[in-house]
């Protein structure tokens, strides 16, 4: 029989008490696995989806994580290839590509939560290619729509839109813009919820044109197969790093950075974008310096060594229903090794480098829709690992309607704790220790987790080519 661990953790914060319950499965062995995705709960089970190369198959867990049943997936046989997954209320749909004779065609197959196949449609046929494309998924805010690309000779940019609800091809084109490479310029592809794209390009991204620093959007409507051009301008700033988004709410396209003034080796301030794609020239555009007193809590001793802020990458930027955002940033960094620099304690005599990952300090910026800072926040951790390009480090965010929650593993070792960050509406927060893994086996993945409902979280764990899911749920 299976052994199922539970735990019941109670946690005192002031007044107020939490409970959270952690359940986890048994583990499942990795054999020949190249890939798995947490497909979430539907029915009275959660789902597991396993890409084994030339086999694809669903695992099912019952209530108290044990395994149930195991459905092997028909895909077609002619080198099929898994684009990705989407869970949805009740049933999920696969994508995948695959040849049919010399013709490369794109599909999608519905299924119900027991892994039955509930419906089949061929999305594309692109004919006679002399390359096998890569193509890359992209969703709308409700999932409702899935938008494919891949580019080709890095100067064009094949788009495919499908409506996941209809399983419905809404269109196809090809964008080839004036004068552009997709390896240079490129950023990101948006998708809305009525299915229209917006390309997002970077030009003259450097200390040397910086004057002439702008963004380029290339916005597609699918209904008109119109195709409308529009910059912003970003002059004597240089991205350091930035996120574009929808907001549905508001009907905008956002954008969320960090820049620099000269020097890309570390961001000086942040910056918002928000701009209407019907009428370009209704646009919000603002940007400001990081205070020394952010600086100083997010840097600490190192803020009297370096101006800006070095190793500050963007995470996720959270939309506010009044049009504003949240940021959220990290501090990461990376070291390599090698066998000129290293005793042999880090190097294998092979050749191969070493590798140090340490991911710090969260930070959060709260941007007004116009472009002001609301509040910004640190919240601390230190984690270090190496060699394992920092699967286990990082952080989830869980969002509810009053929080945000930050689970993270405190230490990237195999006893550790698990903390969360509970940051509120006004920039406070708590933070809480949520478990011991002490005696579990359990080597967390938060970045790779996975939201099920506002009180329920799926975390994978990998140990020694064994995977484990943890079910964490909030009481």
């Amino acid at each position: 029989m299976k052994k199922i661990i539970s735990l019941l953790l109670f946690l005192t914060t002031g007044a107020a008490l939490y409970a959270q319950t952690v359940t986890l499965s048994e583990p499942i062995v990795l054999r020949n696995d190249i890939a798995y995705h947490l497909l979430g709960e539907m029915g009275s089970h959660t789902l597991l989806f396993r890409d084994r190369s030339t086999t694809f198959e669903v695992v099912g867990l019952n209530k108290a994580m044990k395994e149930s049943w195991t459905k092997e997936l028909e895909l077609d046989r002619r080198l099929p290839k898994v684009i990705d997954i989407l869970p949805d209320d009740g049933h999920f749909n696969l994508f995948y590509q695959f040849k049919d004779r010399t013709h490369t065609k794109l599909k999608a197959h519905r299924y119900g939560p027991g892994a039955n196949l509930l419906d089949s449609i061929t999305i594309v046929d692109l004919g006679y290619l002399f390359y096998t494309p890569k193509f890359i998924p992209v969703y709308s805010e409700d999932k409702s729509k899935t938008l494919f690309f891949f580019t080709e000779k890095q100067d064009m940019m094949r788009a495919v839109c499908f409506d996941n609800n209809r399983l419905e091809l809404l269109w196809q084109t090809v964008v080839t813009p004036q004068d552009f490479n997709f390896y240079q310029n490129f950023l990101e592809v948006l998708v809305d919820n009525d299915g229209d794209m917006t390309i997002v390009a970077e030009r003259d991204n450097y200390r040397t044109k910086r004057e002439d620093h702008h963004f380029e959007f290339y916005h597609y409507d699918g209904r008109t197969d119109r195709l409308t051009r529009f910059d912003l301008t970003m002059p004597e700033k240089l991205t350091f790093d930035v996120i574009f988004s929808i907001d549905p709410l508001n009907k905008r396209i956002v954008g969320a950075g960090l820049y620099s003034e000269k020097n890309l080796g570390r961001s000086d301030g942040f910056f918002y974008l928000n701009i209407n794609p019907d009428r370009p020239d209704d646009f919000v555009k603002a940007s400001h310096p990081f205070t020394e007193e952010f600086i100083v809590s997010l840097l600490g001793k190192e803020a009297d060594k370096t101006k800006g802020v070095p190793e500050g990458l963007l995470r996720d930027v959270v939309l506010r229903k009044d049009g504003g955002v949240l940021l959220i940033g990290e501090l990461s960094r990376t070291f390599e090794r090698n066998g000129a620099n290293m005793t042999r304690n880090f190097y294998d005599g092979t050749g191969r480098f070493s590798v140090d990952y340490y991911y710090d300090e969260i930070f959060v910026l709260s941007i007004h829709p116009d472009g002001d800072l609301h509040w910004s926040t640190v919240m601390h951790k230190k984690q270090y690992s190496q060699d394992d390009d920092g699967i286990y480090s990082s952080f989830f965010v869980f969002k509810t309607a009053s929080s945000l929650r930050f689970l993270f593993n405190d230490e990237i070792k195999y006893e550790n704790t698990v903390s969360e960050y509970v940051l509120r509406g006004n920039g406070r927060f708590d933070r809480n220790s949520l478990m011991s893994t002490e005696n579990l086996k359990l080597r967390l993945r938060f970045r790779d987790a996975m939201q099920v409902d506002a009180n329920t979280l799926l975390i994978p764990s990998e140990r020694r080519n064994r995977l484990k899911i943890a079910r964490l749920e909030y009481n």
